[in-house]
């Protein structure tokens, strides 16, 4: 029995012995000689100005000025109204006419940022209603029809076309219609330097 029993003794398991790490962390006492830390320091003006952000176009959260776009289709089609609806009359050898509606304007326009950089565009079309009276067989007629103004785009005002279109023309002979086409052609000038300020308020939106 006694040797059972020390039999069974040596075969038991060792008790554990606690485990121990070798992970390590210091913490690092103020002594006199830790530098303070910085007092607070209420900023002046030309603290502002000195870490003032540098001005970007385009939107607050486009900051970096990468790629934006911006429609302007509402704006520029209310400003081409207005302007070419201000058109002056002209007068002619043989008569006079005038503009009195733009009743077309059809497009749009758009402003880009890319790269810190502003771009503007459009493309529209459009047809204004004109009304004159001209002398024809001695008598004085009235004629009304429409300036007809086929698509044009930024940059291509130099080749601005218009097509004139006459209304009720069928008791005006083939010369009658060309000598009123060629006046009405008179137009041409003023609707450009009506576009050219458009564009140029374009560009400074």
């Amino acid at each position: 029995m006694e040797e059972a029993a020390t039999a069974t003794a040596a075969e038991a398991p060792a008790p554990a012995t606690e485990k121990t790490t070798s992970y390590r962390y210091w913490v690092r006492e103020a002594t006199g000689d830790a530098a303070p830390l910085p007092a607070p320091r209420k900023l002046d003006a030309a603290d502002l100005v000195a870490n003032a952000a540098p001005a970007t176009l385009g939107s607050v959260w486009n900051q970096a000025g990468t790629w934006e776009e911006k429609n302007l289709s509402s704006w520029a089609s209310s400003r081409i109204k207005d302007l070419l609806g201000s058109l002056d009359p002209l007068e002619f050898s043989t008569g006079k006419a005038s503009v009195y509606e733009v009743s077309r304007c059809s497009g749009d326009a758009f402003l880009v940022t890319v790269r810190n950089k502003k771009r503007v565009g459009y493309t529209y079309e459009l047809s204004l209603k004109f009304k004159g009276e001209w002398l024809i067989k001695e008598e004085n007629k009235k004629v009304r029809g429409h300036l007809e103004i086929p698509e044009f785009s930024f940059g291509e005002l130099e080749d601005l076309e218009v097509n004139i279109m006459i209304n009720d023309d069928k008791d005006l002979s083939s010369e009658d219609k060309a000598r009123i086409c060629k006046d009405l052609k008179s137009f041409v000038s003023p609707i450009q330097k009506k576009l050219q300020e458009f564009e140029k308020e374009l560009k400074d939106r």
